[in-house]
């Protein structure tokens, strides 16, 4: 068995930028953006906040498909899922964003068969569209969509240790698990202010450069194994 999972967020980690966020800019009816202010300041939980801005999208299929056909992943990405496959390391993107743009953005650069938990996009009419929460917890302490934290609990059944791989927000609860965090933009502050095993990074080739760090051991993970804030 492998010593090592990998628990990857996929928007403004291995997307460049929000998914969700482009797509609301594009095709959002007014009131979204309310929505987000809400959400970050506490008052409702990303899963209520996701389900009241997505339907507010205003798009056919064709239009949406077209927006998310001109979104960028990081180019290293590719590389880094060969590499930790090269050495036996299971990578699955979880992410509270929309599993079709992320199936769409991953197939495109030959990663169809990568391993996503997301939330489900499905068309609810002829331009209009819902989210469904198929990896929900009711018990999640981010009331997110998708629960970090069952999902990579549940990985754990493939390896003892996790990486996590992130961003922002939503990745900040399962950090707290985690036995190492390769972590950019806001998670870099978090994982500092609580002393939790990381390394910051800008993007994917700095990541192909600390996997085999970590690997060796020369990149400490926390000990005992989630000890900390469980």
């Amino acid at each position: 068995m492998a010593q090592w999972t990998i628990v990857c967020d996929f928007d403004g980690t291995v997307s460049i930028g929000d998914v969700t966020d482009l797509l609301l800019e594009r095709f959002g009816a007014p009131g979204w953006e309310e929505l987000e202010a809400a959400w970050q300041m506490g008052e409702i939980g990303s899963r209520a906040c996701l389900a009241g801005q997505i339907a507010l999208l205003d798009a056919s299929p064709a239009q949406l498909d077209a927006a998310i056909d001109s979104i960028a992943i990081d180019p290293s990405f590719p590389a880094f899922v060969a590499d930790a496959r090269a050495i036996g390391i299971p990578l699955t993107v979880v992410s509270d964003g929309l599993d079709r743009a992320i199936r769409a953005l991953l197939g495109r650069y030959g990663l169809a068969d990568l391993p996503i938990i997301a939330n489900r996009l499905v068309q609810a009419g002829p331009r209009s569209w819902r989210l469904e929460f198929p990896h929900s917890n009711p018990a999640c302490r981010a009331v997110s969509g998708t629960c970090k934290c069952e999902r990579a609990e549940s990985l754990r059944r493939q390896a003892p240790r996790v990486l996590l791989i992130g961003d922002g927000s939503s990745d900040f609860c399962v950090a707290g698990s985690a036995d190492f965090v390769f972590a950019k933009h806001r998670l870099i502050a978090h994982c500092r202010e609580r002393g939790y095993a990381h390394q910051p990074m800008q993007n994917f080739a700095e990541a192909r450069a600390a996997l085999p760090r970590l690997l060796s051991g020369a990149l400490a993970p926390r000990v005992p194994l989630r000890s900390q804030d469980t």
